[in-house]
C-alpha cells in the first residue's frame, strides 16, 4: 500500500497544466475519431517508449531480440538523441518507458539518460532481466530517479525459469532483486519494484509460489502477465491450459487472440515508440519497426507525428485494423494482464 501510494505521488509530480491540456486534447480527439470513423487526431504524445538497445544477454524463444531475428540493426541509444527527444517533447510528455527490445542495462549510458528525463519532471520506467543489478548499479539506479523497475521472473526454480529465459540464471534475478530492494531501503527512496511473471504452460502451477517468493524478497508488486506468442507451431508447449492465463483461445483447433480487433487504438493517439537509432514506429507490437514514419536524426518529432504516413496509418486502423499485420497479435482493447 505504501509503495503504491509513493508511485501514485510520483505520477502526480509530473502533472502540469500544459501536459493536462494536451492529454484532454488527445482523449477528446480520440473519441471523436472513434465515433466518426475519421482521423481527427490532435495533440502530442503523453507517453513514449525509447529503446536503449536491441542487444540482450538472453535468448528467449518468442522474442526477436533473443532469437537475433531482427532485420534492423543492433545498437545502442546515444545520449544526444535522448536529449533531443526530451528537449522537444518535455512540455507535454509525462511518461517514458526506457524499453522496447533488448536489455536496457547493457547500455552503459542508460541511467544517465534516465537522469536527464527525471530532471525534466518526466516519470520513467524500464524492464530488465535483472542480471546486471549489482550493488553499485542499484545505487546508480536509485540516484538516476527511475520511477518504476520491472523485473522479469518467469519461474521459481532454475529449470522452470530457464525454460523460457534461455541463458539466464534465476539466482542472478533473485540476487539483483535483493540488491535493488536493499538499496531502496537504504536511501528511503527509489523505483517501484515490480516483478513480472509471464504465465506459460510450464509455470502456470507456480503462481502461488511466486507470490510467496515476492513477499520474501520484498518487491513492491507482482504482476502476472499473459504471454505473447509468435510461433504457433510451438504454442502447445507454451500457452497455459488455464485459459484465464492466456490471451489466446482455440477456435476450430487453431489458436486465436481473444481480442475482437475493433477499429480503434488509443495507443496510436497518445504514445509512440522510438528505436535506438531514432526511427519512429507506431507501438510496441511492431517489434521489428517495420512501420517507420520518420527518422529523428533528420526530422523533428512533431513533423513525424503529424506527417501523412502517420496519419494514414491512423486512418487505416479506424477503417480495418484486423488487416494490419502488427495489429493481428495485439492486446489493445482486450485484457493484457492475467
Amino acid at each position: 500500500m505504501i509503495a503504491g501510494l509513493a508511485d501514485f505521488q510520483a505520477l502526480l509530480k509530473v502533472v502540469t497544466v500544459k501536459r493536462s491540456l494536451n492529454f484532454f486534447r488527445l482523449i477528446g480527439s480520440y473519441y471523436r475519431s472513434r465515433i466518426t470513423g475519421k482521423n481527427l487526431h490532435r495533440g502530442l504524445p503523453v507517453t513514449i517508449s525509447i529503446e536503449p538497445t536491441t542487444s540482450c544477454n538472453l535468448r528467449c524463444p518468442q522474442c526477436p531480440s533473443g532469437l537475433r531475428q531482427f532485420t534492423r540493426d543492433t545498437g545502442m541509444l546515444q545520449q544526444d538523441l535522448n536529449r533531443k527527444i526530451i528537449d522537444e517533447l518535455h512540455p507535454t510528455l509525462a511518461y517514458i518507458t526506457y524499453y522496447f527490445q533488448g536489455e536496457p542495462y547493457l547500455n552503459r549510458d542508460f541511467l544517465q539518460m534516465v537522469r536527464y528525463a527525471a530532471d525534466h519532471r518526466i516519470y520513467t520506467a524500464t524492464s530488465t532481466n535483472a542480471h546486471y543489478l549489482t550493488p553499485d548499479v542499484c545505487e546508480d539506479t536509485i540516484q538516476s530517479g527511475l520511477n518504476r523497475l520491472i523485473i522479469s521472473i518467469d519461474g521459481v526454480d532454475q529449470e522452470s525459469y530457464a525454460r523460457y529465459r534461455i541463458g539466464g540464471q534465476l539466482e542472478k534475478v533473485l540476487e539483483g532483486s535483493r540488491n535493488i530492494v536493499e538499496a531502496k531501503r537504504k536511501h528511503g527512496k527509489g523505483p517501484q519494484i515490480v516483478w513480472q511473471f509471464i504465465a506459460f504452460k510450464h509455470n502456470e502451477d507456480q503462481i502461488q509460489d511466486v507470490k510467496k517468493l515476492a513477499k520474501e524478497i520484498g518487491v513492491d508488486k507482482l504482476v502476472i502477465k499473459t504471454a505473447q506468442i509468435y510461433d504457433f507451431d510451438v504454442s502447445d508447449n507454451l500457452i497455459p491450459t488455464n485459459e484465464t492465463l492466456s490471451r489466446y483461445r482455440k477456435v476450430n483447433g487453431a489458436f486465436q487472440i481473444k481480442n475482437k480487433l475493433l477499429n480503434h487504438c488509443w495507443r496510436l493517439w497518445h504514445s509512440s515508440v522510438i528505436t535506438w537509432d531514432g526511427k519512429v514506429a507506431p507501438c510496441c507490437f511492431d517489434k521489428d519497426a517495420s512501420h517507420q514514419f520518420g527518422d529523428l536524426y533528420k526530422q523533428t518529432f512533431h513533423s513525424i507525428w503529424t506527417n501523412p504516413s502517420y496519419n494514414s496509418f491512423r486512418k487505416l486502423v479506424l477503417k480495418s485494423r484486423k488487416n494490419i499485420d502488427i495489429c493481428q497479435n495485439c492486446t489493445e482493447g482486450t485484457k493484457i494482464w492475467a
